[in-house]
């Protein structure tokens, strides 16, 4: 007994630490995404790009990982690949590379592109393995995977503020440490996810044991599961458009209406991020207890209010208003994955994949629509457009409620 108690322990151990091994890889990744779109104002300033031509930049890294990644989460359902985990981030390595040496947009466009890649064969394998890795509390889980990506987004505005803008492109060459140690945490994980597939196979190769108290789900129809697929991609379009507008040019608003500096600015965008980490970190255990439909309700539909302020507000009270949208908003992407997945539990690499390549290919091209209305209108006027976006959480209403568990 003690010995079976034991090696349950050193399961349960090694699968947390495999879980923390996603997550913080999730964080180097997702810094070195978000800097692309927060180093506009550098960009902007070294070559004279449009707002426009910016906006083709997160076009390019978001749009590269909204088309591979459900390629590769179909795959990896078929065959599961571990040896992704560190190659996602080898890609992620040259593209941080070739920004630094960047002199052209079109030398820009192709290091944002194999960034894009390094994301879309991150994402689905890692996002498998935080599965694997939660036992009962999936929702826990995602958030600790997901929080990681978040605690990168947050950082990205420091980057650019402390980093890159003053002391110029070049400073790029300081984050390929981020993804070479990406690669080593990755490589390590592989590991465990290969033991845990061998177990796996060996579980599947036993007989099956039904005891008297376990129900058989009763399965729902194909007209229901796309319906439900539809309001979670309208959800997932609300938040990542708004997000993509916020990341991509709040920064120009707030500096234009303040009169203070882009620095300073960027604070701003970190607020919104940091609270989003913390957000993510909540909704989670909150979905576990309460269920997920309630949360992914409150999570979109509960920004609505703050960030139809914020366009009005002084740049104290903006802060405040970015910290309160960052952590409602961010709540809810992690649980609606893992509604996605309990409606499709044989597809949980297809289903990672397309929801991470929907969000980033949603805030790719909200970019470029953006941008180029920005050229045509005014960033104040798309700041305001931009602050309606949440309204759409209201769609939620029309999701099945599930039933809570507790992880």
């Amino acid at each position: 007994m003690a010995q079976a108690t034991l090696s349950k322990m050193q399961i349960n151990s090694s699968a947390n630490w495999a879980l923390a091994g996603v997550s913080f890889a999730h964080l180097l990744n997702d810094a070195v995404q978000t800097v692309v779109p927060s180093a506009f104002p550098l960009f902007q300033q070294t070559m004279q790009l449009s707002f426009a031509q910016m906006g083709w930049i997160a076009f390019t890294l978001n749009i590269t990982a909204s088309v591979l990644q459900p390629l590769v989460g179909y795959m990896s359902d078929r065959r599961p690949m571990p040896i992704l985990l560190p190659g996602g981030m080898l890609f992620s390595l040259v593209g941080v590379l070739g920004l630094a040496l960047s002199s052209e947009l079109w030398m820009l466009l192709v290091s944002a592109a194999l960034i894009g890649i390094g994301s879309s064969i991150l994402h689905p394998e890692s996002s498998r393995v935080a599965h694997m890795a939660a036992g009962r509390g999936r929702g826990m889980a995602q958030s600790i995977f997901q929080v990681g990506g978040n605690t990168g987004q947050a950082i990205a505005p420091l980057l650019v503020a402390f980093i890159l803008l003053p002391h110029g492109q070049r400073s790029f060459l300081w984050l390929m440490g981020f993804a070479l140690i990406g690669i080593v945490i990755q490589s390590y994980v592989s590991r465990w996810y290969i033991d845990k597939l061998a177990e796996t196979r060996i579980r599947q190769q036993q007989p099956l044991k039904f005891s008297g108290a376990e129900s058989v789900a009763r399965p729902m129809s194909r007209g229901f599961i796309a319906f439900t697929m539809g309001i979670l991609i309208l959800l997932l379009f609300s938040k990542f458009v708004y997000i993509a507008g916020m990341t991509g040019y709040y920064a120009f608003y707030y500096a234009d209406a303040y009169h203070l500096p882009l620095s300073q600015a960027q604070i701003c965008l970190f607020v919104l991020q940091f609270a989003g980490m913390v957000g993510t970190l909540l909704g989670g255990p909150l979905a576990d207890r309460y269920g997920r439909k309630p949360m992914i309700w409150f999570s979109i539909a509960g920004t609505a209010p703050f960030s139809l302020l914020l366009p009005y507000a002084g740049p104290v009270l903006s802060m405040v208003l970015c910290g309160m949208i960052g952590l409602i908003l961010m709540s809810g992407f992690s649980v609606i994955i893992v509604y996605a997945q309990e409606l499709l539990p044989r597809h949980i690499g297809t289903v990672s994949g397309l929801f991470f390549g929907l969000s980033f290919g949603m805030a790719g091209l909200g970019s470029v629509v953006l941008g180029s209305l920005i050229d045509v209108t005014s960033v104040a006027f798309v700041i305001k457009l931009c602050s309606f976006l949440p309204l759409l959480g209201v769609c939620a209403v029309f999701l099945r409620r599930d039933r809570p568990r507790t992880a």
